[in-house]
Order: C-alpha cells, then structure tokens, then sequence
C-alpha cells in the first residue's frame, strides 16, 4: 500500500509564496506520474498541475505561470511553488500519485489534503 503525506499549507498574503510537498511511502515499484488537484469550497476537485516521471509538466489555467510543479523522484516526493496567490487560490490541495499496479496499469493514490488559505 502507498501513503501520501503533504505539508507546507498555511495562512498567507495576497500576493504572497507557499511552498507545498508530498512524500509517498509504502509498496512503490514504478510512479508513472504525480499531481497536485484543489478542491475549493461549494467547488468539484480540479486538476492544478501534472508531471510526469521524466518530468512533464502540465498546469491549468488558472494558475499557470504562477505555480510551479516539480518532483525528486530518489525521494518519491513532489512540490508545489505557489507565487503571486490571490484569494481565489483559497482551497483545500491534494496530491496524487500514479502508481504501477500492473504492467502499463496504474492506481492513482491521494494525500489527506493541506488546507491553503489566501487572505489579507
């Protein structure tokens, strides 16, 4: 079994920086790929960003140029850099890891979710 564990949310400053983690542990042989979604109140789960084992990367929109994802593979744990936030980015993120269940087949794990609220 895989164990996703976040840190690094908090209160902050329009316009201010977070830095958000996830560690996976537990049984891994292969993460295909791991992402962080964020799921505001009254809102469904969006995907935010995306990277892939070779380090890809994909962002939504409403983010994109301000988020930053990355990953240590030798750690299995991916980050999130959140520059220039603004009230809207207020939302409960969670990460998920993509992991070999069998060949070419994976199951996607998710962490508890880190609460990240943007307020003056």
């Amino acid at each position: 079994q895989v164990q996703l564990v976040e840190s690094g949310g908090g209160l902050v400053q329009p316009g201010g920086s977070l830095r958000l983690s996830c560690a996976a542990s537990g049984t891994i042989s292969v993460i295909y790929g791991m992402g962080w979604y964020r799921q505001a109140p009254g809102k469904q789960r969006d995907m935010i960003a995306h990277i892939t084992t070779g380090g890809s990367t994909k962002y939504a929109d409403s983010v994109k140029g301000r988020f930053t994802i990355s990953r240590d593979n030798a750690k299995n744990t991916v980050y999130l850099q959140m520059n220039s936030l603004k009230p809207e980015d207020t939302a409960v993120y969670y990460c998920s890891a993509e992991v070999e269940n069998t060949p070419l087949r994976a199951r996607q794990y998710w962490g508890q979710g880190t609460q990240v609220t943007v307020s003056s």
